[in-house]
């Protein structure tokens, strides 16, 4: 007997760092009626979870995750404040998992999936951009501390802007792990890199899409929208009328833990958590 998959056009992965590893184990928990979605979106990790997911990497990504945080004795050194790849091992570590995560055969199944979309912060071609970002995260890690939302609103007050770019077309060009990587880019960990605006090729610098959207809608935004959280939070955004349905964790996933690079049992964690939430919420749509 055939199972039948869930009936969403939409799926989006919110980022959350080594907490994304829950969307790893979720998804795995849906196996045959994980969605056959038209769009998808990532923020953050959750746009590597969503690469790995289109390209059914999900369990290299885990393995080549997990072998690299053995080999990573510390998060951050005195020497790594002026190195020129980054100035702490996430971000050298990060783009070598990416790398190898997103081969030529990885590429090629994204290019010809379903429309993908990557979330992303800008503050377009205003000056000081890192300066901009900086204040932005703090505002960010601030307004997460009051009022925890997937929908900040108040990095704006910088001039952080939203920019939300087609993944399909950056694996054709093979320049998708590249545009994942620099969707992860929090200062000053990550040092950024530029991407050319879509409408006027002006490169701009790029950060953490989750200064600006956890979760963010796709482009155009239609259908039953089914978005994953890594977070728990109080107060969800609207579902537009019972549209958009929401899961996120019966729990705190890697609570205070989720940017170390040194512990490869996070990743055993967050997993098994993701999956145990996605067979609960399973057995209520039955």
């Amino acid at each position: 007997m055939t199972e039948t998959r869930l009936p969403f056009e939409q799926l989006v992965f919110s980022g959350g760092g080594l907490r994304c590893f829950w969307h790893g184990g979720l998804m795995e928990a849906l196996g045959p009626r994980a969605p056959d979605p038209a769009r998808v979106t990532g923020s953050s990790g959750g746009a590597l979870s969503a690469a790995a997911w289109i390209a059914g990497r999900e369990e290299f990504l885990f393995d080549r995750f997990a072998r690299a945080l053995k080999r990573t004795d510390f998060n951050v050194t005195l020497d790594d404040m002026d190195a020129d790849d980054g100035r702490s091992p996430h971000q050298r570590v990060y783009e070598a998992i990416v790398e190898d995560a997103l081969d030529d055969a990885a590429l090629a199944r994204i290019a010809d999936g379903p429309a993908f979309q990557i979330n992303v912060a800008t503050p377009g071609e205003a000056s000081h951009p890192t300066l901009r970002a900086l204040v932005g995260g703090t505002i960010y890690q601030a307004e997460q501390a009051v009022a925890p939302t997937p929908r900040p609103r108040l990095s704006s007050v910088v001039g952080l802007e939203q920019r939300l770019i087609d993944a399909r077309q950056a694996a054709r060009d093979g320049a998708l792990p590249e545009l994942i990587r620099m969707a992860a880019t929090v200062p000053p960990a990550f040092r950024p890199d530029e991407w050319p605006n879509a409408e006027t090729g002006t490169p701009e610098p790029l950060y953490d899409g989750g200064m600006v959207d956890k979760a963010p809608l796709p482009e155009p935004d239609t259908g039953r929208t089914l978005v994953l959280l890594t977070k728990r939070f109080h107060t969800l955004p609207p579902d537009d009328g019972g549209r958009i349905i929401y899961i996120q964790p019966s729990a705190d996933v890697l609570s205070g833990s989720k940017l170390d690079f040194t512990d490869p049992e996070l990743l055993h964690e967050a997993w098994a958590q993701g999956r145990r939430d996605g067979q609960a919420w399973l057995e209520t749509q039955d």
